[in-house]
């Protein structure tokens, strides 16, 4: 298997097909779609290479970053999403059951 994302992020690339929403509607949507213990494994693995990834994607402008830099920016947006859950604690079933009724279906970035 060969690698999907940039060098030094192997620690993300059991999560870089599922995880890599490519709009805003779809990484809230992972973040709903998974149980608990899903999203929990994916944070975990993604927070301590935040600050990695980001520094990795600002050496690179928008328009010149590859597929493995696109799906790295990707994960760590969707990582956005999902640590919002583990914020809210015990709150998120009250707040995954609101989205359902005001759903992002589209966001500036996704034009």
């Amino acid at each position: 298997m060969s690698a999907q994302l940039p060098k030094g992020f192997a620690a993300l690339e059991p999560f870089a097909e599922r995880w890599a929403g490519a709009t805003a509607a779809e990484r809230a949507d992972l973040r709903a779609a998974h149980a608990i213990a899903e999203r929990d494994a994916f944070a975990a693995a993604c927070a301590p290479l935040l600050a990695q990834g980001l520094a990795r994607l600002d050496q690179t402008p928008l328009a010149e970053q590859d597929e493995a830099e696109q799906r790295l920016m990707r994960l760590l947006l969707t990582y956005a999403h999902v640590s919002l859950a583990a914020v809210q604690g015990p709150d998120e079933a009250m707040h995954a059951r609101l989205r359902t009724d005001m759903r992002i279906t589209r966001t500036p970035a996704d034009v």
